[in-house]
């Protein structure tokens, strides 16, 4: 069975199955969802738990132990297994297999991964979860969506926010949810009666966002010139290497060229919200100015290296409004090469 954490909630109210697998990288959805495992099953009489930490090439022999013990004083159980890498290597993934196989009502098991990969999703020991219990796939909140999805949160805590006030939220702790969740929380506690307008959350709000350089390279191939801008502008407030923010971009360059130059079908292959993104960006792919961008690029490259005077930042952020279809400028580089 495959469950979302919005349909976790109304499942447990009516049945609690032997395993829970919940899978992703959102650290706010995936602790609620585990915390709702949790409760379900105390509320059911599993009162003992015990967790383990595993790894490829772990010892299982302690999580074999604690499902095949018997309490002293006969509690149920819920056996708890984070795996950090999601992958519980052949001797894990038999171990977990078996131990899902058994037919043991005392004993439920609560699995905590990061989002696993296309290989980890077909594994034998995922399908043994399906099989046994439910998998609850938590994936992050898209741009689109974070604006409804704070609503309802403020609503569940009982906060009637401005709409421009959940604008601003949104837009000051996009990437972040635990940071937004937070946020709401300590504006039900200093906030007075009635609609909290958007100047008490710019007062209250810190700028939590928090991006990557793929959330850039996504957000860059959609042509999104403001938010690619404001990530960029994160990325280097947050201290991160501009090399590795320069590798995003001209990843998005050599994608877009290959959209402009490639025959159907033989597009870049991407998934999820990458994909969507290269659908954008592939409408205005044969519009680009190919030798503009690689020229840019190859300035930031020298300015990282010290040997051309010169702000890599200040030069990206020109490549990233040309790669959105908005330069900057729109004369030729020629005479800043020389």
């Amino acid at each position: 069975m495959k469950l979302t954490p919005d349909s976790l909630a109304g499942h447990l109210g009516q049945s609690l199955l032997r395993a829970y697998l919940i899978s992703g990288d959102e650290p706010l959805l995936t602790g609620e969802a585990a915390d709702a495992v949790r409760a379900a099953a105390r509320s059911k009489g599993f009162t003992e738990r015990s967790a383990h930490f595993l790894e490829r090439g772990s010892d299982w022999d302690d999580v074999r132990a604690s499902a095949g013990n018997m309490s002293l004083f006969g509690s149920r159980r819920l056996v708890e297994i984070r795996m950090p890498t999601g992958k519980p290597g052949v001797a894990g993934s038999a171990a977990l297999v078996a131990l899902l196989q058994l037919n043991d009502p005392d004993t439920v098991y609560l699995i905590l991964t990061p989002r696993l990969d296309r290989d980890a999703q077909g594994s034998a020991w995922v399908k043994a979860v399906e099989d046994s219990g439910a998998w609850v796939q938590v994936w992050p909140i898209e741009t689109e969506r974070l604006v409804p999805w704070l609503k309802a949160r403020a609503r569940r805590l009982g906060l009637k926010v401005a709409d421009e006030g959940i604008e601003l939220l949104a837009e000051r702790t996009e990437g972040n949810l635990l940071a937004a969740h937070q946020e709401l929380e300590k504006l039900r506690l200093i906030a007075p009666q009635g609609e909290i307008p958007a100047d008490a959350i710019l007062a209250s709000v810190a700028d939590s966002a928090r991006f990557d350089v793929f959330q850039l390279g996504e957000s860059v191939l959609a042509g999104d010139t403001e938010r690619a801008l404001r990530m960029l502008a994160g990325l280097r407030a947050e201290g991160v290497e501009a090399t590795l923010v320069l590798w995003a971009l001209t990843k998005a360059v050599r994608d877009l060229w290959a959209c402009a130059t490639a025959v159907p079908g033989s597009r870049p292959k991407v998934w999820g919200r990458q994909a969507a993104a290269l659908e954008r960006g592939a409408r205005r792919a044969p519009l680009l100015a190919y030798s503009t961008l690689t020229a840019r690029a190859g300035r930031v490259d020298r300015m990282i290296k010290g040997r051309m005077f010169g702000d890599p930042w200040d030069e990206m952020a020109l490549l990233t409004a040309d790669l959105c279809g908005k330069p900057a400028f729109h004369e030729p580089l020629r005479s800043m090469l020389k």
